[in-house]
């Protein structure tokens, strides 16, 4: 189990689905944190989450406004920090393709200023959070995400002697999250037509937990570099509005721009570099500073075989209607009924 005794831990977009998330992991399992700091730019929803997390009862966690686009205040932020969780990012496709300025100045400059940030303080560890769709990238989030994960990935190579180590974790869709399809579906089910954009469409899923689980794990195994990615399942955008609702129609309304039919998480290019660890894969960085064989008996890490690529529509594991109607009853409504 990863040693948070006395340690300081920030989350920048922390008030994000994930990061309450991360923020009941830590608070729940890690009660001896020294402190838990949530970074980011909107007040409302801190206001809210500390409404969750009264300081009586949490005298670690604090609440620091302010924006990655800003260096001089995430170094303000970062004093006194061991582990960096960046989360914050403009990730809605068709709002960024409508403002691609803005989604470069937050999850590129951000990026890069999160980085320049930790190397101007003592952080000792960064995880980073990616996205399926920086995996050969069509739109500009994807494509933002991806120079992201350089950034990160890269970052290892220009430290110096500094001990500190970057990581990335890459997963799908996760379950009930803030503008996912689930509760999409859920809401549009009572007009009695759900928009299907390609009955072909395929996804990954994690729920809420599994993108925590691979934070941490993150956080307690990198050596720097690698891009983390789960062994999770896909499943079928039918079946998703089935099980929601199967007395709906579906109607197909085409595909939005910068949007796959299938999400990739791995390419044939980076089967080269691709370990299997078990629970998940890695990407491994063309160059770093450690032994690649003393990581492979860590890890018991095996090379992928050459071409192999890992896709939502060719994956070998998928969720079912049965238990798309399970995880959302456990993941995202607890009183969730399908109307059929």
């Amino acid at each position: 189990m990863l040693d948070l005794k006395n340690k300081s831990i920030l989350i920048t977009g922390g008030t994000g689905s994930l990061g309450k998330a991360l923020t009941m992991e830590i608070l729940e399992k890690y009660p001896d944190v020294r402190r838990l700091i949530i970074f980011s730019r909107d007040e409302q929803k801190q206001f809210q989450m500390a409404q969750e997390y009264p300081e009586s009862k949490y005298p670690q966690l604090r609440f620091f406004i302010g924006d990655v686009r800003d260096e001089a205040r995430l170094i303000r932020a970062f004093k006194g920090v061991d582990y960096v969780i960046h989360a914050a990012a403009m990730k809605h496709v068709p709002i960024a393709e409508y403002n691609p300025d803005e989604c470069i100045k937050t999850n590129v400059n951000g990026a890069q200023n999160v980085i320049n940030a930790c190397f101007q303080t003592d952080v000792k560890k960064v995880v980073a959070l990616s996205t399926d769709k920086a995996c050969a990238p069509i739109n500009l989030y994807g494509a933002t995400k991806l120079t992201s994960d350089k950034l990160f990935v890269a970052a290892n190579n220009i430290k110096g002697d500094n001990p500190i180590i970057f990581s990335v974790v890459r997963y799908g869709n996760v379950m009930g999250s803030n503008g996912s399809v689930i509760p999409f579906f859920i809401k549009k089910r009572e007009g009695g037509t759900l928009p299907i954009t390609d009955p072909n469409m395929t996804r990954f899923n994690i729920s809420l937990q599994g993108g925590v689980d691979m934070v941490m794990h993150a956080l307690k195994n990198a050596w720097g570099g690698e891009i983390f990615i789960p062994k999770i399942p896909s499943y079928k955008i039918t079946d998703v509005a089935s099980a929601i609702a199967p007395c709906c129609e579906q109607i197909t309304v085409g595909i939005r721009p910068g949007e796959k039919v299938h999400e990739e998480m791995i390419t044939p290019s980076d089967s080269f570099y691709t370990y299997d660890l078990g629970k998940y894969y890695t990407i491994l960085p063309a160059t770093h500073n450690w032994s690649l064989s003393d990581f492979k008996q860590e890890f018991g890490a095996k090379l992928v075989e050459p071409g192999f690529a890992y896709n939502s529509g060719d994956n070998t594991e998928w969720e079912t209607i049965e238990s798309l109607r399970a995880l959302i009853k456990e993941h995202v409504d607890p009183n969730f009924e399908y109307n059929g």
